[in-house]
């Protein structure tokens, strides 16, 4: 799962503390190996292993929150998408990043929907999961091959052509996201830059409402 090296980190570019909530042993010692690889240092790191865990640790953080949130899907207690929606009411601009081996396409859209900022599943190497946690800092969405589905989907079935709303850059990568290929290798195919694929995804979800708290109905 690893890959050569990771991109480097300026420890101020990321807000801290970082709240790690993921049940799985072996994900969360991977994720906290990721952090610590970017330039965080252990005190920076919280992590729970449920929605009763991390409950906790969110009000000892006060009212300024975390910096960060990574949250998985399917936690013993529930469903992850609980906390999101709850750390999106009271922190409105927390950079909320999930990372699941959850990749149908309900539980992403019901992730996007809760307010998460992205959502990359396990199975992406570190350096993709890394650039998806910087990019979700930035603004950015990352999105699975089902919601690049979705929306080509969702656009047809109401208005039938309507995906030449679409520029012809944006549809190139959504069918490439479908194809399963990750940003940076989006990025390398097009022959563009890893922030304008970020940049492309980001209008797309952004112009069809996919990521907001309310999505249209023609997207639901």
């Amino acid at each position: 799962m690893k890959s050569p090296q990771s991109p480097p980190l300026n420890t101020h570019a990321i807000p801290t503390p970082v709240l790690l909530v993921e049940d799985d042993p072996l994900l969360l010692k991977r994720l906290i190996s990721l952090m610590l690889r970017m330039g965080y240092a252990e005190a920076d790191l919280m992590a729970a292993h449920s929605l009763a865990a991390a409950r906790p640790l969110l009000e000892r953080m006060g009212s300024y929150g975390p910096g960060l949130a990574l949250v998985d899907l399917g936690l013993p207690d529930g469903n992850g998408c609980d906390l999101i929606s709850e750390m999106r009411d009271t922190f409105a601009q927390l950079p909320i990043m999930v990372v699941s081996a959850w990749s149908s396409q309900d539980s992403i859209l019901a992730a996007l929907r809760a307010g998460a900022s992205g959502y990359v599943c396990k199975e992406r190497d570190d350096f993709e999961v890394t650039l998806s946690i910087r990019g979700a800092v930035r603004g950015a969405v990352h999105i699975e091959p089902p919601i690049a589905r979705h929306i080509l989907d969702a656009l047809e079935q109401v208005r039938p052509g309507s995906t030449a709303a679409l520029s012809g850059v944006q549809r190139q990568v959504l069918d490439r996201v479908i194809d399963g290929l990750s940003h940076r290798e989006i990025a390398a195919q097009l022959l563009l830059e890893r922030s304008e694929v970020d940049r492309h995804i980001r209008d797309v979800c952004t112009k069809f409402h996919i990521g907001a708290r309310a999505m249209p109905p023609r997207l639901q």
